[in-house]
C-alpha cells in the first residue's frame, strides 16, 4: 500500500518566522511555542492556520505473547478497559472531556465482543488478536495489509469531514513488549535499552520480560536489513499497525498529526519508514517514562513538548499537551504586533 505524502514545502517559513517574531515580545521568547506555531502553519500551508477541535483515535487489541509473562497484567484487561473508555471513566476520557477533544474508541483486534456500540468503531482483523510471536510471527501478510488499510482509510475519512488535527492513543495488555521489539528492530537500539515495566512489572518480571523478548527475536532471525512490512507481520499488535496506517492516511490528507508516547512513537517510526515525509506533520506531544522512547525520538530528529513521567498511553500525554498546540495558534492569529502596539524593541 503506498501514501502520497510529500515532504513539506518551507515557501512560507520566512513570512511564518517574520509574523511570529513581530509579536509583541522577543524574539524567540516562546521558545516550542513558537515552533509549534511555525510547523502548523507549515502544514495547513497558511500564516493564519485554522484551530479545530481535535479527533483522538484510541486502537485497541490483544496480543498472543501476553499469556506468555510479558506484561504484569491478565489479557482480559483490554477489553475491560475498552468498556472504561465507553463508559467515560479511563484517564483519557478525563483529558478529552478537560480539552473539549472528540473521542473514538477502534477495536482493531480485542479477544472479546462488544456489539455495536456508541463510540466505538469495529475494525477488527481478528477475533482473537495476534498470534503468540514468541512461537511464530504475529501476523500474516494479509492481516498487515488489512490493519493498515482500516487505519488509513478511517483517518482520511475524519479529515475528509473537516478534522484538521488528530491524536492517537492505544491500549492492548503486551504492547509496550511489542513496541519494544519494533524499536529495536527499526532503529538498532539494543533490546535491554528498549524494554520497560509497561504496566508495572517489578524487577522480577522486568528480567523474564527481557528474556522472553530476546527469545522472540531469536526465534524471528530477522536480517539487520528486514523491511518494515517483516518487522510488524513478526512483532506488531493490530493497534499498531493500524495506528500506523491512520497516521499514514491523515498525513496525506494534510492534518497534524498529535504523537503520543512510546507506543505511538513506535507506530510513528513505522510509518516514517512506508513514508519518510510524515515525520513534517508530526508533534511530538510528550517524553515517555518507558527508557525506549528516547531512542526513538532520537531517531526521528524530534523533542517531546512536555515531559511528566508519563507511561499510560490511551493518548494521555497527546491530550495533555494539546492546550499548548492550541496556544501557540492563538498566539499566531490573535498576538498583537509590535506595530499595532506602538512598540518598539531595542534589542531588535
Amino acid at each position: 500500500m503506498k501514501f502520497d505524502i510529500l515532504p513539506l514545502s518551507g515557501a512560507l517559513d520566512a513570512d511564518l518566522r517574520r509574523l511570529i517574531d513581530n509579536k509583541t515580545k522577543p524574539a524567540g521568547s516562546l521558545g516550542q511555542i513558537e515552533d509549534i506555531a511555525l510547523r502548523v502553519g507549515r502544514i495547513q500551508q497558511t500564516l493564519t492556520p485554522e484551530l479545530s477541535v481535535p479527533r483522538f483515535l484510541v486502537f485497541a487489541a490483544d496480543h498472543g505473547a501476553s499469556v506468555a509473562g510479558i506484561s504484569a497484567e491478565p489479557r482480559d484487561v483490554t477489553w475491560r478497559m475498552v468498556e472504561n473508555f465507553l463508559s467515560g471513566g479511563a484517564a483519557i476520557n478525563v483529558f478529552a472531556r478537560a480539552n473539549a477533544i472528540e473521542l473514538s474508541i477502534v477495536d482493531a483486534g480485542v479477544a472479546h465482543e462488544f456489539g455495536v456500540r456508541e463510540k466505538l468503531i469495529d475494525a477488527k482483523i481478528n477475533a482473537l488478536g495476534t498470534r503468540n510471536y514468541l512461537e511464530e510471527a504475529a501476523m500474516s501478510a494479509a492481516e498487515y495489509e488489512a490493519a493498515l488499510e482500516k487505519g488509513a482509510a478511517l483517518a482520511r475519512g475524519f479529515v475528509n469531514a473537516g478534522c484538521r488535527f488528530m491524536g492517537f492513543g492505544e491500549m492492548g495488555i503486551g504492547n509496550t513488549a511489542s513496541a519494544s521489539l519494533i524499536t529495536h528492530c527499526l532503529i538498532g537500539t539494543p533490546l535491554e535499552d528498549c524494554v520497560g515495566r509497561g504496566t508495572g512489572l517489578d524487577d522480577a518480571g522486568l528480567t523474564k520480560k527481557r528474556e522472553l523478548l530476546a527469545d522472540a527475536v531469536r526465534r524471528a532471525n530477522l536480517p539487520p536489513d528486514a523491511d518494515v512490512r517483516r518487522i510488524l507481520c513478526e512483532f506488531g499488535g493490530f493497534e499498531i499497525v493500524m495506528m500506523a496506517g491512520a497516521m499514514l492516511g491523515a498525513a496525506e490528507r494534510g492534518a497534524t498529526l498529535l504523537i503520543d508516547g512510546f507506543i505511538a512513537t513506535a507506530s510513528c517510526l513505522a510509518a516514517s519508514r512506508i513514508a519518510p515525509a510524515i515525520c513534517d506533520y508530526c508533534i511530538f506531544c510528550h517524553h515517555s517514562a518507558e527508557p525506549g522512547h528516547t531512542s526513538q525520538l532520537a531517531a526521528l530528529g524530534a523533542k517531546a513538548l512536555i515531559d511528566m513521567g508519563l507511561r499510560l498511553g490511551e493518548g494521555t500525554g497527546a491530550a495533555l499537551a494539546w492546550p499548548l498546540v492550541r496556544a501557540a495558534l492563538l498566539m499566531l492569529n490573535e498576538m498583537a504586533s509590535l506595530e499595532s502596539a506602538g512598540i518598539v524593541l531595542r534589542a531588535r
